[in-house]
């Protein structure tokens, strides 16, 4: 169906634009919000007869808009979720959350607003998209985090998992290094007593089989 943009429309165009795009992305969301206009002849004409006030509108909402991004760009907002050692969430953060944070901060925004693509479901710092107008955008960081202090450790720009890994692996070299002086081996050698076990089996085995030589009759070669 082709249409007449009355708005920016990402990867389509903007205000004023004819684009040509799926029917049923026309009929269910662009025509029914208002953002688009069947392009046809009669709408053509209304649309030529009206650019300049919607032009000033668009000029006039943007405005605002950039007014309202400078105040909530780079907004943080602390969110304290359960998570597993791993760093996944049980559960995840949402859309709302995001809104709810924010109106905590005293920043209004409606949901409609909010591009998060997918759900977040791990403890960390993430980027979070906020479309205050067709043209104007602002980023906040969602800081998902386990507790206060963990959120307190992410906010100062600490990688939370990779330090837990890094603490992981400090305490296996140090257990490490605990039992090699506790044993006095080093990392794969075998224990001495378990040498000389198999020692004295070997000697037991040489043993054995001297005193069954000696016991066979003269000339018993079997």
């Amino acid at each position: 169906m082709d249409i007449i943009l009355l708005q920016r429309i990402e990867k389509l165009g903007t205000i004023g634009d004819v684009v040509t795009v799926k029917d049923g992305y026309a009929r269910n969301f662009l025509l029914p919000q208002k953002k688009a206009l069947r392009a046809n002849s009669a709408n053509k004409k209304v649309f030529e007869a009206n650019r300049e006030r919607l032009e000033k509108e668009n000029a006039e909402r943007r405005g605002e808009a950039e007014k309202a991004g400078e105040k909530v760009d780079g907004a943080e907002v602390v969110l304290i979720r359960a998570a597993s050692n791993a760093g996944q969430l049980y559960g995840s953060v949402n859309v709302r959350d995001i809104v709810n944070g924010l109106a905590e901060k005293g920043h209004e925004i409606d949901k409609k607003q909010v591009i998060m693509g997918n759900p977040i479901k791990t403890i960390g710092m993430h980027d979070v998209r906020i479309d205050l107008h067709p043209e104007v955008s602002v980023t906040v960081k969602a800081n998902v985090a386990r507790s206060d202090d963990e959120a307190e450790l992410q906010s100062q720009g600490v990688d939370v998992l990779a330090q837990m890994f890094e603490d992981e692996q400090r305490e296996i070299e140090e257990q490490s290094e605990a039992n090699r002086i506790d044993t006095g081996l080093e990392p794969g050698e075998i224990p001495a007593d378990m040498l000389e076990d198999g020692v004295r089996t070997e000697e037991g085995a040489s043993e054995s089989e001297s005193l069954i030589e000696a016991t066979k009759p003269e000339g018993d070669e079997g």
